[in-house]
């Protein structure tokens, strides 16, 4: 005997949104936030978004940054006042917060008693440094990048950071 599964109506737009979802899903990696191509970061080391973010150094022409544990370059906005972040809506699509899901590690050459968070209006948690709350660029598209080092951009300027949690301003 033939049979056929007929799905009508609402279960149809079910399994349709499931594996657009799904899809969406798989093509970022897993993360609502794609790192190198993507517009968003949740800025874990595995791209899962469950574990902690890490910030830690890397070398680079600008002497030693901030990085995360994908070795993407973590920027400061001048626009920030300490422990807030001003950055949302489109900044955030160009600008996207280093987020955490747990407390951020340090590792390297970075300070752990720097470390902090703060909630994000969007309901996020921020990762901070020295209090500045920390960004990557989407126009970063390699490790160690630093494309968006000196750039006014959203009425400010954004620069990356050195260990000691002040900015670096040559470059």
């Amino acid at each position: 005997m033939n049979r056929k599964l007929i799905l009508g109506g609402a279960a149809a737009g079910l399994v349709l949104a499931a594996g657009v979802g799904l899809a969406v899903f798989a093509g970022s990696g897993g993360s609502t936030a794609g790192g190198y191509g993507g517009t968003r970061s949740t800025a874990t080391p595995s791209g899962t978004g469950t574990a902690p973010a890490t910030v830690t150094t890397a070398n680079t022409g600008l002497g030693q940054i901030l990085v995360d544990g994908r070795a993407r370059t973590l920027y400061l906005f001048e626009a920030d006042p300490p422990d807030k972040s001003s950055c949302d809506g489109a900044c955030a699509s160009v600008w996207p917060p280093l987020t955490a899901t747990g407390a951020p590690h340090a590792g390297g050459g970075a300070l752990a008693g720097q470390l902090g968070t703060l909630h994000r209006g969007d309901g996020g948690t921020q990762v901070t440094y020295h209090g500045h709350p920390l960004y990557l660029y989407a126009g970063d598209t390699q490790p160690r990048a630093t494309n968006g080092q000196g750039l006014n951009q959203f009425g400010a300027e954004w620069y990356v950071l050195a260990p000691s949690g002040n900015k670096i301003e040559n470059g």
